[in-house]
This record gives C-alpha cells, structure tokens and sequence, in this order.
C-alpha cells in the first residue's frame, strides 16, 4: 500500500468547529452573554428558545462571524445533566459535614492549577488588549453587582525568557506583580473560573484560559511545554 503523499493527497486543513457552554440557571443567561462580551468574544445570536431560555451564538473574533469555525454556543444546563449533577453531588455530600475527602481534593488542585483539569483555551494577539480586558474584570470582580465576587482570576508568567519578554513583563500592569509561571517561555496565560458558567465534575465553575505568544518566538508556551 503506497504512502499519501504529503503534497498531492494530503487531507483539506481543519480548524476547530465550537465549543458549547452552559449558563447555571435559565435566568442568567443574558449575564453569561455579557461575561463573554467583556472577554471579547463577539455575539452574533440571540434565540429564545419555546421554554424561553437563551441560546447564543458567539465567535472568538469578527473575523469568524459568518464561518463555521471560531464559534461558542451558550446555552442553559439541560435537564438531565443538571439532575445528574445533582445526583452526584447528593452522593458525595457536597457542602456537607461529611463531605467526601475527594471534592475538597479536586478542588485545591484546581485552585493551585487551573490547568488541572477541563478548560478552554484562546490565543489572543495583543498582550494590551489580554491586559486591558483582565484589568476591567478584575474591576467587574470588585463593583460589578451581578458578577462582583463571581470571577477568579488566575495569572501566570512566562519562565525566564529573553531580555526583550522581561522588559516587557516588568512593565506590565498586570505581569510585573506575578509570581506564578507558565510551563514555557515567551508567552503568558490569564485564567478566569466562573461559576456563571457550568462544567466539570461537580458541574460548578467553568475554566477559561487566554494566552499571549510573542511573535518570532520559535520555541514559546505553546509549542513546547517545560518544567521551571
């Protein structure tokens, strides 16, 4: 059997289609889609559905508005995976005295590393604009009334990088007071969990990543992963 050649019979090049998240509760829907908006994702649905929930369609840019890839569907929790939630949590005692030892586990891994386990992950292309949004969460997070307490943020630096990555950082309004790194150079990572959003194991917070790669940087964060 003869090998495809890389150059004539190689597959058409793929791009990643959607991802889809749910809001908690039928009513914060509208409050999901604002949190997404000041991430800067850009809306380009809003359906209200028979039951009169909220369904969304948002792109990571404009510049995906009217493909099919780049795409975050936001809807509701269904119901059965919100009763199957439940289940499980009833079963393990979550928020009980006899909590099992397994949700207070998990939980202070995700909160040494949010990394750990489930997230998304989105390259952005300008280090001011990661800056500029995370500054105006971490505002949000402070005096918002509907998301004050709701957001927690996670920042991590690059490891030892060039002295031009340095001088940047030093600089930075946001990375010059960080002593978390990233596992790899020349690029930076800000994390938000939301509990506006559901996933994970318990079906309690959503973990969202946003990464900064300098440019010219062969060998940077996210094409090859290091240990400190």
């Amino acid at each position: 059997m003869e090998t495809p050649s890389a150059k004539t019979d190689a597959p058409p090049g793929r791009s990643l289609g959607h991802i889809a998240l749910h809001y908690q509760t039928p009513d914060e829907g509208p409050l999901a889609a604002r949190l997404l908006t000041l991430l800067g994702f850009v809306e380009t649905q809003d359906l209200t559905l028979p039951d009169g929930t909220h369904f969304y369609r948002f792109v990571v840019d404009a510049r995906h508005r009217a493909r099919g890839d780049g795409i975050l569907y936001l809807s509701v929790v269904p119901e059965a995976q919100r009763k199957l939630v439940g289940a499980v949590r009833e079963a393990l005692r979550v928020g009980q005295a006899d909590e099992h030892p397994a949700v207070a586990d998990m939980r202070g891994h995700l909160a040494n590393d949010p990394e750990y386990s489930f997230h998304i992950g989105v390259l952005v292309e300008s280090l001011e604009e990661l800056e500029a949004r995370f500054l105006a969460l971490e505002e949000v997070n402070r005096s918002d009334p509907a998301l004050k307490g709701r957001l927690r943020i996670t920042y991590n630096r690059a490891l030892k990088s060039d002295a031009d990555v340095e001088a940047r950082l030093d600089a930075s309004p946001i990375y010059s007071r960080v002593d978390r790194f990233a596992y790899g150079r020349n690029g930076v990572q800000a994390f938000l969990e939301t509990d506006v959003l559901a996933s994970g194991v318990l079906g309690e917070s959503t973990f969202l990543e946003f990464d900064y790669v300098f440019p010219d940087r062969q060998s940077h964060v996210l094409s090859i992963v290091e240990w400190a």
